[in-house]
């Protein structure tokens, strides 16, 4: 199980990348627009650099829902590889079954 700590700071990113995601894009498509002057993108440049870190999608980490597991995760269930193989073995996800000779 991973330290609550770090999960909460997770979801308090993934709000903060929610909340400014539209702000973000409107000043970067300002700053990738050769057409406008270059005053105006430095401005937007400088808009950007002043928004919260943790605003950014980048610092986003992909983590495990029932354990919080950074590490080993598939993205398709959401899952770390350690709560997908206990789930098979129990029958929890439908058409998967845990293979054993």
């Amino acid at each position: 199980m991973a330290k609550k700590s770090m999960v909460e700071r997770e979801v308090k990113r993934a709000k903060l990348v929610k909340q400014y995601a539209n702000k973000r894009a409107s000043l970067k498509a300002i700053i990738e627009d050769q057409s406008l002057p270059m005053e105006d993108r430095f401005k937007a440049t400088l808009k950007l650099a002043e928004l919260p870190r943790n605003s950014s999608a980048v610092r986003l980490h992909n983590r495990c829902q029932l354990t919080g597991r950074p590490h080993a995760y598939y993205r398709k269930l959401k899952l770390s590889r350690i709560m997908l193989r206990e789930l098979a073995s129990f029958g929890q996800i439908p058409g998967m079954v845990k293979s054993s000779w």
